[in-house]
């Protein structure tokens, strides 16, 4: 398979109800730390329940409480767009492994599926109907990998394969299995109650992946497909969406600053599959 670049269509103004429906995954980036103008700031914070307004006070590093004031404000402005509900209005419940899922009984909020993923920098959040999905961002400039944390929590082949690949290499394929492997964990709902070690990725080439699942794991890899790409050299990110009907949904990537503005953003796909 070759690398496939999108150039996406014209942008929406922020707020404009958009459409979605299970054959459709639409991913919003925001690149939080471009969020500076006070009153910008104040206006989002007027999105959060007083409960989060609460949390976001506890981090101890501005960027860490701009991160978790951008995270909120997206989730509810971006699913805003997709039912007529005002952003203030969402509610949440945790699943049993804390996993949050829209609380409003709206019919057009009950069938969203949405996932969330950040680090230092950008925020990612896939949103889907009907389909269950999960999404991993990593920054690759932030953080740095022993090879003792792939024997920890990788599988036997992954392992093998990571030791064979030249060291210069190594970093990035690191993150190409973590990544995917965030990403699949999280849509599976279940979080790290799913041993990162009873899964495996493989690449038969540099385009494509591939998933094997131990049998006491009660899934089957055909269920799932799967993205890569990164949105800028310091970032990779992985997406896993739940196949259906066998068909593969369509992606658009959209990047936003919550309230104010969106806009296509061009991509160039790394790795993806099975087929």
């Amino acid at each position: 398979m070759t690398s496939s670049s999108f150039s996406l269509s014209s942008g929406a103004p922020a707020g404009a109800s958009l459409p979605l429906d299970a054959g459709h995954i639409d991913l919003w980036l925001v690149f939080y730390q471009q969020i500076a103008e006070p009153a910008l700031l104040s206006s989002l914070l007027t999105l959060l329940n007083e409960a989060e307004r609460t949390q976001q006070l506890r981090f101890h590093f501005a960027d860490d409480r701009l991160r978790y004031l951008a995270t909120r404000a997206l989730v509810r402005t971006v699913l805003s767009r997709y039912a007529p509900l005002a952003p203030a209005d969402w509610t949440f419940t945790p699943n049993d492994y804390g996993r949050p899922a829209i609380a409003n009984a709206h019919p057009q909020a009950r069938t969203l599926s949405f996932n969330l993923s950040h680090t230092r920098g950008l925020i990612a959040m896939a949103v889907t109907r009907d389909r269950v999905l999960g999404v991993d961002v990593e920054n690759l400039t932030t953080r740095q990998v022993s090879g003792g944390i792939a024997e920890h929590f990788f599988s036997p082949t992954e392992v093998a394969e990571l030791a064979t690949v030249p060291q210069e290499r190594r970093q990035d394929r690191f993150f190409e299995y973590w990544t995917f492997k965030e990403a699949y964990i999280k849509a599976r709902g279940m979080g790290l109650s799913i041993p990162l070690d009873r899964f495996s990725f493989h690449f038969p080439d540099e385009r494509q992946v591939g998933l094997r699942i131990e049998a006491d794991l009660g899934d089957d890899a055909a269920r799932w497909r799967f993205w890569q790409f990164q949105p800028t050299p310091d970032y990779l990110l992985a997406l896993c969406a739940e196949r259906l009907d066998g068909t593969e949904p369509l992606l658009t990537v959209r990047s936003a600053i919550p309230t104010v503005s969106d806009a296509p953003f061009a991509w160039t796909l790394l790795k993806a599959g099975p087929r």
